[in-house]
């Protein structure tokens, strides 16, 4: 953590993130003993968590046991190598071939990627049919082929180059896609293995700037009063090493190169007692499959998470501009693919935001008013991949509850179209600009721990009474339906707005005060289902969008839903593929994985750059305090001259 320049240099926990001397030191391990060359590119080194009962167990002064764990490409014959490295006994504990993978892009690859398209003279003549005479004019981003069972592909790591053009030095280039034309780019050797081409279409007639000074019709607005966040006696919270504490929370952070920001544990102190909520939960992976049949896009569908990395992909966050008022920033820190260091100062933001009214009640007879206002502790990141821009907040409040969302912005993937030309599956943005319909599926991995290790999910289901005249006279009765969901095959679950459908996780071995197994209700916000086929390629590797949740007995080795390896995966070894398995989830060690959609049906207010869209869930105390934990909030300052009761 810092606040300006200081960074964490101690180890203070089993579940703090690998130093930078850490990182390098499981790099020079791995490389005296096996003797990996400059061929062997570092997809991750990250901290391998120690088993939960370690965890669990430790008590501040304990000895803390490191280990590294790193996935390897040797770009010779690119074969994947999984090694586990103990940073304690300075040695390879394990290393391992894993087959017929390929790992999410480098770092390094995507500057590598767009020399080498540009340098191409193949290429070259592709844009000089364009009417595109300067190379240095062209953009490339770096998009992942899929697995569509093309029989040469197999064995490759390859990326697709999505290009673009600039009309000059620091125009918006996604505004001119060269649609249709894709070269295909073998990242181990760096060569272009072919070009798929089809067919010259025009260049956008119309720019999109985004920049007022680069536009003649952006006039920034000059009627905007300062508003000032100040905290004159400092923040509520206190840092140590990556623990955060506030009110009554205690928390504990991470972060990866493929999630990024990782909550590790969050307990709740209530009454002297420390309570456990959750042990770990983070972003598992997002799936962005786009709906259009066009060549240029019937093929994309991203895995941002497991294809691209986008811990890796992190901003550094700027005071006043993505974050205001007291800030404290956390750096990420991992390796490079050539084993160096790759820091983003300032990648996690903490701070305190004023959210209104906690809660309220007049006494109409007496006058007498007692208002609470809510506060809420902000633990955030953003990244950008390629075109898109991501922010990942968690929200946690003084009344007990946690609530997590998304944020997208930056800029949409488009194509260009013929004049007159009409899109079926997208949105006309601009003159000959179609915005492809598609979602942006977020898969989260919440590792509760309500009251205790074993837990149980019920869902709640409410229904209307039948018209009994007896026990339902007047026809308006109505009540919830509680089912314990017992085995994995039985809890892959569909939202059903019918019957206001929800779930909750116990602790059915933990009473409250009323008799009933404490809590914390799982409340969906806005969400969608895909609108894909069985067969289609993307389901056969992303089988678990088709349901919003699903419950699994916990296993440290399956952590993300779409697999270690999506990256050119055919999904043989993912969530909806685990649960087949169909343990018991009944009082048990168990994981909650919930999908949230955004089904975008583009619109042109979302172009040049798309205003911020929201979208999250709650996880919110149900039965897990007796009362409402707010009670003791103290009462607001009013302002001089007013009065708040």
């Amino acid at each position: 953590m810092k606040t300006e320049t200081n960074v964490l240099q101690n180890v203070m926990h089993p579940l703090e993130p690998l130093t930078e001397e850490e990182i390098k030191n499981a790099v020079a391990i791995a490389r005296k003993e096996k003797g990996l060359t400059d061929k062997s590119r570092f997809e991750q080194v990250g901290l391998r968590e120690p088993e939960k009962e370690v965890v669990l167990n430790y008590k501040e002064g304990d000895p803390i046991v490191r280990e590294a764990f790193m996935i390897v490409l040797d770009t010779t014959d690119s074969k994947t190598y999984e090694g586990v490295i103990s940073l304690t006994d300075e040695k390879v504990v394990s290393w391992t071939h894993v087959p017929d993978v390929q790992p999410s892009f480098l770092f390094e690859e995507y500057s590598e990627l767009e020399e080498t398209v540009k340098n191409d003279p193949d290429f070259q003549e592709a844009i000089a049919k364009r009417g595109i005479t300067d190379p240095s004019l062209v953009m490339i981003d770096p998009w992942s082929v899929g697995n569509f069972g093309i029989e040469e592909d197999e064995g490759k790591r390859l990326a697709k180059a999505l290009c673009f053009v600039r009309k000059f030095e620091g125009d918006n280039a996604y505004a001119y896609p060269l649609s249709g034309l894709l070269p295909v780019v073998n990242l181990s050797t760096m060569e272009i293995v072919r070009i798929e081409d089809y067919g010259v279409r025009p260049i956008a007639p119309t720019a999109a700037p985004y920049k007022p000074e680069q536009s003649d019709d952006i006039q920034e607005r000059t009627d905007l009063k300062p508003l000032e966040i100040t905290q004159p006696e400092g923040p509520s919270y206190e840092i140590n090493g990556h623990n955060i504490k506030w009110q009554k929370w205690d928390i504990r952070i991470g972060y990866t190169a493929r999630e990024g920001l990782v909550l590790n544990t969050v307990d709740y102190e209530e009454n002297g007692e420390k309570r456990q909520i959750l042990y770990r939960a983070a972003l598992s992976e997002m799936v962005v499959p786009y709906g259009d049949t066009d060549p240029a896009h019937n093929w994309q569908c991203a895995f941002d998470a497991g294809e691209y990395g986008i811990g890796q992909l992190a901003n550094s966050l700027e005071r006043g501009c993505d974050c205001v008022g007291h800030i404290d920033y956390f750096d990420a820190v991992m390796a490079t693919g050539n084993g160096d260091i790759h820091r983003i100062p300032n990648a996690i933001c903490v701070h305190e935001e004023d959210h209104g009214i906690a809660w309220k009640h007049t006494d109409w007879r007496t006058e007498d008013v007692e208002v609470r206002r809510s506060r809420r502790l902000v633990i955030s990141f953003f990244t950008t991949v390629a075109n898109y821009d991501y922010g990942f907040f968690w929200y946690f409040y003084t009344d007990g509850k946690i609530e997590h969302e998304a944020k997208l912005t930056g800029i949409l993937n488009v194509g260009v179209l013929e004049e007159g030309e009409t899109p079926k599956y997208g949105t006309l943005v601009a003159p000959q600009i179609n915005a492809p319909i598609h979602q942006h599926i977020f898969n989260y991995r919440i590792d509760t721990h309500i009251d205790g290790q074993y837990n149980s999910v019920q869902e709640l289901n409410t229904v209307a009474s039948k018209p009994d005249f007896e026990t339902n006279k007047t026809l308006n009765a109505f009540g919830v339906e509680t089912t314990t969901l017992q085995t994995e095959l039985e809890a892959q679950r569909n939202l059903n707005h019918d019957t206001a459908r929800a779930w909750k996780i116990i602790n059915p071995n933990k009473k409250n005060h009323v008799g009933e197994p404490v809590g914390f209700q799982l409340v969906p916000g806005e969400n969608a289902s895909p609108f894909l086929h069985d067969e289609s390629s993307i389901i056969k590797r992303a089988g678990f969008i088709k349901n919003h949740l699903h419950v699994t007995k916990f296993d440290r080795d399956q952590m993300y839903a779409s697999g270690k390896y999506p990256n050119q995966g055919k999904g043989e070894n993912t969530l909806n593929h685990w649960v087949k398995e169909n343990r018991n989830i009944e009082n048990e060690d168990i994981v909650t994985w919930y999908n949230m959609s955004v089904h975008h049906i583009v619109r042109p207010e979302d172009w040049p750059v798309m205003p911020t869209h929201h979208i999250g869930f709650k996880l919110q105390p149900h039965g897990f305090y007796d009362r409402n934990p707010a009670l003791d909030l103290p009462r607001p300052t009013p302002k001089k001259g007013d009065s708040c009761h």
